[in-house]
Order: structure tokens, then C-alpha cells, then sequence
């Protein structure tokens, strides 16, 4: 079931085109990646899903209905240009913030403590925001996204101005939310981080929708007959019938191999291989996301 559907959005400023006719479905519970290089209109259609700037043409549809105005407190956004108030004490303003979400003023009262104290900074309750560092501020700032428990996260590249330890925390709060119900959308450029996270992409170049679909399924169709083995106790290769070296590495008694298979059965090439050694591993190597991306934007 899908929880956000996009149909045949399009969006105009003047003469720039900045979709034309883009449609996605994202299911309940899904982790969706929404790519794209920079000017692709992946800003823009995040504003339209969030009701900050309308569509020219199509419509967007949440739990099946027409987004309406009161629909934000379903929405959690995480923009990539942080919004918080630099003057106002941290605690005042995710209880403001909460409140605008439609939570009672001790609702949000409650959620303000349970995530200060999650992400240990209870101590930063009456600092105002200027006082805080860039990566302090970004927590702040993803704890009044989620703080209203939203069904639908948008997360626009939320892992600016963290270190590595901040980075595997709000990694992990990701997933966690999605675990305990949340959909989440998660626009980035950290393709690694997309392949850890995301089960389902959609890559939107110029405007248009060029790639859509399950990580897994894209990767598997973008293959590209390449395998890697480990053999022991073998002398370097020269020739092999079933497959093309392209490259081999060779430590101790153990033989690392990239292989381009020239037939389609991997079977001739695994028993060709262990004619030559002990054959220790054989796998297909799939490519990685940002090889696929960088592959379909150039195009």
C-alpha cells in the first residue's frame, strides 16, 4: 500500500523546467531514496509534497486522499538549509515546535525530555541555538522533525555537519523510526549511505524521473558479467576459456581475481578455476549505486 503517491507532477519558474511529469508511489514502511544531481528537482518536489510551493500540474495523494493543509502534523521534513530560531532557547523551541505539530503543551513537554535525554543534551535545554555548534545544531534541528512522531519522514541530506559517531547515530534513529512504523524519504548524495538505508530508489535527472524502482532488483539489472574469487596454492593465471582476467593479486598462498565472465554459465568458470587451486570464494560482484548513478546521468 502506498502511503505517498506522486502522479505526473510538473513545476515551472519562469522558463525553467524543474520537473515535468515526475510520478513515484513510496509504500507504508518503506526507506526511499529520492537521487539526483544537483538542479535535478528533487528540492522541488520535496517542497511540494511538504505544501510549501504548489504543483503546475498533476497531484500528489497521501494514504490515498488529496494532501490537505492539516496533513503537516503526518509529515516530518528535515530540510537541507537548517531553520532553527538562533536567539531562542533550545528547549523553548522544540516545545514551540512540537505544539505547531499539533501536540498538547504536555505532550510535547514529555517528547522534549525523552529526546534530550536520548541524545544526551539535556545540558543545551536553556542555550540558545546560536550558541550551539553546527553539529549540535543539527541534532536539535532532527529532533524537531521527529518529535511528533510523523508517519512520513522527509529527510533532505541529514547527514551535513555530523562526524563519523554522530553520522552512525542518526543512522540509527533512522532506522529505528522505520522499524517502529515511519516511511521514511532520504535524499542525499552519500551513495554509500543510500545502499545502507534504502530499499527503494527513484533518480530524477533534469526534471525527469530516468530510474525508479527495489535497490536490489536495479542493482541485479545494471550487472555487468563481473565476478571476484579467491583461490589457494595458486600461480598467477594466463588464460581462461570461461572468463577474461581483469585483474589478479596475489599474497601468501592465496590468489584474488576480478573476472569479466565470457559465457553465461558461472559454473564453467568456477570449475575452470578450481583446476588451478582451492577454490575458497566465488561471487557475482554487483555494481554499486553510485556507479549506476553516475552511469545514467552521464548518459
Amino acid at each position: 500500500m502506498s502511503i505517498l503517491s506522486v502522479q505526473e507532477v510538473s513545476k515551472y519558474y519562469r522558463k525553467h523546467r524543474a520537473l515535468h511529469k515526475v510520478s513515484l508511489e513510496v509504500e507504508q514502511g518503506a526507506t526511499f531514496g529520492l537521487l539526483g544531481p544537483n538542479g535535478a528537482g528533487k528540492t522541488s518536489l520535496i517542497r511540494i509534497i511538504n505544501q510549501i510551493t504548489a504543483p503546475d500540474s498533476g497531484s500528489v495523494l497521501l494514504k490515498g486522499k488529496a494532501l490537505k493543509p492539516n496533513d503537516v502534523a503526518l509529515i516530518g521534513y528535515l530540510p537541507e538549509e537548517r531553520g532553527l530560531y538562533p536567539k531562542m532557547k533550545v528547549g523553548e523551541q522544540l516545545l514551540y515546535l512540537a505544539q505547531l505539530r499539533n501536540l498538547s503543551k504536555h505532550d510535547a513537554k514529555t517528547k522534549v525530555k525523552y529526546w534530550m535525554q536520548r541524545f544526551e543534551v539535556e545540558a543545551w535545554v536553556d542555550k540558545n541555538v546560536e550558541e550551539l555548534s553546527k553539529g549540535m545544531a543539527q541534532k536539535i534541528q532532527f529532533i524537531a522533525t521527529v518529535i511528533h512522531q510523523p508517519e512520513l519522514l522527509i529527510l533532505d541530506e541529514p547527514f551535513t555537519g555530523f562526524d563519523p559517531i554522530n553520522t552512525n547515530l542518526i543512522k540509527s534513529e533512522i532506522l529505528k523510526l522505520r522499524d517502529d512504523g515511519a516511511t521514511i524519504i532520504f535524499s542525499t548524495h552519500r551513495m554509500e549511505s543510500v545502499e545502507e538505508i534504502c530499499d527503494e530508489i527513484a533518480l530524477i535527472n533534469q526534471g525527469e524521473k530516468i530510474l525508479s524502482g527495489k535497490l536490489q532488483d536495479i542493482k541485479h539489472d545494471y550487472k555487468s558479467n563481473v565476478f571476484v574469487a579467491n583461490l589457494h596454492n595458486s600461480t598467477e593465471l594466463q588464460n581462461l576459456k570461461a572468463a577474461t582476467i581483469i585483474s589478479q593479486e596475489k599474497s601468501k598462498n592465496n590468489l584474488k581475481l576480478k573476472l569479466r565472465l565470457n559465457t553465461s554459465n558461472s559454473n564453467a568458470l568456477a570449475l575452470e578455476l578450481m583446476e588451478y587451486g582451492v577454490l575458497n570464494s566465488f561471487s557475482e560482484e554487483l555494481p554499486s549505486l553510485n556507479e549506476i548513478f553516475i552511469k545514467k546521468v552521464q548518459n
